[in-house]
Protein backbone atom coordinates (compact mmCIF):
# COMPACT_ATOMS: atom_id res chain seq x y z
CA UNK A 1 0.00 0.00 0.00
CA UNK A 2 2.11 3.33 -0.93
CA UNK A 3 0.14 6.16 0.31
CA UNK A 4 1.65 8.51 -2.21
CA UNK A 5 -0.22 6.38 -4.89
CA UNK A 6 -3.18 5.62 -2.88
CA UNK A 7 -2.39 1.94 -5.28
CA UNK A 8 -5.76 -0.29 -4.49
CA UNK A 9 -4.97 -2.37 -6.77
CA UNK A 10 -7.12 -5.67 -6.40
CA UNK A 11 -9.64 -3.82 -4.35
CA UNK A 12 -13.14 -2.67 -6.49
CA UNK A 13 -12.78 0.89 -5.77
CA UNK A 14 -9.37 0.87 -6.08
CA UNK A 15 -9.85 3.46 -9.68
CA UNK A 16 -12.63 5.60 -8.11
CA UNK A 17 -10.05 5.91 -4.87
CA UNK A 18 -6.99 7.00 -7.07
CA UNK A 19 -9.45 9.28 -9.10
CA UNK A 20 -10.26 10.91 -6.04
CA UNK A 21 -6.86 11.20 -4.50
CA UNK A 22 -5.12 12.70 -7.34
CA UNK A 23 -8.32 15.36 -7.16
CA UNK A 24 -7.28 16.00 -3.86
CA UNK A 25 -3.28 16.42 -3.84
CA UNK A 26 -3.32 20.26 -4.71
CA UNK A 27 -5.74 20.87 -1.41
CA UNK A 28 -3.25 19.03 0.34
CA UNK A 29 -0.38 21.32 -0.90
CA UNK A 30 -2.63 24.47 0.15
CA UNK A 31 -3.29 23.21 3.13
CA UNK A 32 0.20 22.19 4.01
CA UNK A 33 -1.50 18.93 4.70
CA UNK A 34 1.31 15.50 5.20
CA UNK A 35 1.08 13.24 2.43
CA UNK A 36 0.72 10.66 4.74
CA UNK A 37 -2.60 11.56 5.44
CA UNK A 38 -5.13 12.38 2.64
CA UNK A 39 -8.30 14.37 2.84
CA UNK A 40 -11.26 14.58 2.09
CA UNK A 41 -13.68 17.68 0.91
CA UNK A 42 -17.08 17.53 2.38
CA UNK A 43 -20.05 20.58 1.55
CA UNK A 44 -23.81 20.92 2.01
CA UNK A 45 -25.97 23.36 1.86
CA UNK A 46 -30.10 24.13 3.34
CA UNK A 47 -32.33 26.53 2.79
CA UNK A 48 -34.15 27.12 5.80
CA UNK A 49 -37.35 29.62 6.07
CA UNK A 50 -35.52 31.72 8.76
CA UNK A 51 -34.20 34.97 9.05
CA UNK A 52 -30.17 34.75 9.12
CA UNK A 53 -29.69 36.26 12.82
CA UNK A 54 -32.47 33.56 14.45
CA UNK A 55 -30.13 30.83 12.36
CA UNK A 56 -26.89 32.33 13.76
CA UNK A 57 -28.30 32.62 17.28
CA UNK A 58 -28.87 28.80 17.08
CA UNK A 59 -25.71 27.57 15.40
CA UNK A 60 -22.92 30.45 17.43
CA UNK A 61 -23.11 28.90 21.20
CA UNK A 62 -21.05 25.48 20.07
CA UNK A 63 -23.01 23.62 23.11
CA UNK A 64 -26.21 24.12 20.97
CA UNK A 65 -25.02 21.83 18.15
CA UNK A 66 -25.76 18.62 19.75
CA UNK A 67 -29.77 19.80 19.57
CA UNK A 68 -29.15 19.59 16.10
CA UNK A 69 -26.22 17.21 15.15
CA UNK A 70 -27.17 13.82 15.17
CA UNK A 71 -23.73 12.88 15.40
CA UNK A 72 -22.68 15.09 18.61
CA UNK A 73 -23.54 13.08 21.34
CA UNK A 74 -22.22 15.68 24.21
CA UNK A 75 -20.47 18.99 23.13
CA UNK A 76 -17.74 20.29 26.70
CA UNK A 77 -16.07 23.84 26.43
CA UNK A 78 -12.45 23.80 27.01
CA UNK A 79 -12.66 27.60 27.14
CA UNK A 80 -14.47 30.08 29.42
CA UNK A 81 -16.05 31.70 26.21
CA UNK A 82 -18.94 29.73 24.04
CA UNK A 83 -18.33 32.07 20.83
CA UNK A 84 -16.49 33.61 18.85
CA UNK A 85 -12.05 33.48 17.67
CA UNK A 86 -10.58 31.17 20.53
CA UNK A 87 -13.26 29.05 21.97
CA UNK A 88 -12.12 25.57 22.27
CA UNK A 89 -14.09 22.60 22.91
CA UNK A 90 -14.62 18.88 22.45
CA UNK A 91 -17.25 17.23 20.73
CA UNK A 92 -17.78 13.18 21.56
CA UNK A 93 -18.84 12.37 18.10
CA UNK A 94 -20.80 8.81 17.51
CA UNK A 95 -20.85 7.25 14.12
CA UNK A 96 -23.03 4.55 13.96
CA UNK A 97 -20.66 1.81 16.58
CA UNK A 98 -17.84 3.82 15.95
CA UNK A 99 -16.77 7.56 18.41
CA UNK A 100 -13.87 9.61 18.88
CA UNK A 101 -13.14 12.70 20.36
CA UNK A 102 -12.75 15.64 18.27
CA UNK A 103 -10.95 18.30 19.75
CA UNK A 104 -11.95 21.90 18.11
CA UNK A 105 -11.18 25.61 18.33
CA UNK A 106 -13.05 28.32 16.56
CA UNK A 107 -10.51 29.77 14.10
CA UNK A 108 -13.28 32.21 12.00
CA UNK A 109 -15.65 34.15 12.77
CA UNK A 110 -17.46 36.37 11.31
CA UNK A 111 -20.78 37.69 13.53
CA UNK A 112 -24.18 36.71 11.89
CA UNK A 113 -22.31 35.17 8.84
CA UNK A 114 -19.28 32.68 9.35
CA UNK A 115 -17.61 30.36 11.98
CA UNK A 116 -14.74 28.16 11.52
CA UNK A 117 -13.22 25.67 13.29
CA UNK A 118 -9.87 23.38 13.08
CA UNK A 119 -10.64 19.87 14.55
CA UNK A 120 -7.97 17.98 16.34
CA UNK A 121 -7.99 14.25 17.21
CA UNK A 122 -8.02 11.03 14.97
CA UNK A 123 -9.47 13.11 12.53
CA UNK A 124 -7.85 16.71 11.32
CA UNK A 125 -8.81 19.37 9.36
CA UNK A 126 -10.81 22.28 8.71
CA UNK A 127 -14.80 23.46 9.25
CA UNK A 128 -16.69 26.04 8.18
CA UNK A 129 -20.26 26.99 8.32
CA UNK A 130 -21.40 29.91 6.78
CA UNK A 131 -25.01 31.82 6.25
CA UNK A 132 -26.53 33.84 3.18
CA UNK A 133 -29.60 35.48 3.21
CA UNK A 134 -31.76 34.60 0.58
CA UNK A 135 -34.07 37.20 -1.20
CA UNK A 136 -37.49 35.54 0.34
CA UNK A 137 -36.18 36.59 3.94
CA UNK A 138 -35.07 32.85 4.61
CA UNK A 139 -31.36 31.70 4.70
CA UNK A 140 -28.92 30.01 3.11
CA UNK A 141 -26.90 27.61 5.46
CA UNK A 142 -23.70 25.93 3.64
CA UNK A 143 -21.17 23.38 5.85
CA UNK A 144 -18.06 22.91 4.52
CA UNK A 145 -15.23 20.22 5.79
CA UNK A 146 -11.71 19.32 4.78
CA UNK A 147 -10.74 16.36 6.71
CA UNK A 148 -7.86 14.37 6.49
CA UNK A 149 -7.38 10.68 8.11
CA UNK A 150 -4.22 9.77 8.94
CA UNK A 151 -2.41 6.94 7.31
CA UNK A 152 -3.08 3.80 10.40
CA UNK A 153 -6.54 4.89 10.25
CA UNK A 154 -7.04 4.01 6.82
CA UNK A 155 -5.84 7.23 4.97
CA UNK A 156 -7.10 8.13 1.16
CA UNK A 157 -9.47 4.43 1.44
CA UNK A 158 -11.18 5.64 4.98
CA UNK A 159 -11.55 9.04 3.72
CA UNK A 160 -13.23 7.84 0.28
CA UNK A 161 -15.27 5.64 2.51
CA UNK A 162 -15.94 7.95 4.88
CA UNK A 163 -17.34 10.67 2.80
CA UNK A 164 -21.04 9.55 1.57
CA UNK A 165 -21.51 8.64 5.15
CA UNK A 166 -20.46 11.60 6.70
CA UNK A 167 -22.35 13.58 3.94
CA UNK A 168 -25.49 11.66 4.54
CA UNK A 169 -25.71 12.32 8.06
CA UNK A 170 -24.30 16.19 7.79
CA UNK A 171 -27.04 16.69 5.61
CA UNK A 172 -29.43 15.41 7.66
CA UNK A 173 -28.48 17.51 10.44
CA UNK A 174 -29.09 20.34 8.09
CA UNK A 175 -32.43 19.33 7.84
CA UNK A 176 -32.75 18.50 11.17
CA UNK A 177 -31.72 22.15 12.34
CA UNK A 178 -33.99 23.49 9.63
CA UNK A 179 -37.03 22.08 10.63
CA UNK A 180 -36.38 22.87 14.66
CA UNK A 181 -36.04 26.87 13.48
CA UNK A 182 -39.24 26.41 11.08
CA UNK A 183 -41.65 25.06 13.86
Amino acid sequence: FSPRRCDASGWAVGKLVRQYVRRLSDRHHELGVPRSELMAHFRSSVSIGAPRNVVWEAVADVRRHSDWMADAAEIRLTSAQATGVGTTFECETRVGPLRTLDRMAVNDWEEGRVMGVEHHGLVTGVGRFRLEDQTDGGTTFIWEEELSFPLWAGGCVTAALARPVLAFIWRRNLRRLAGILEE
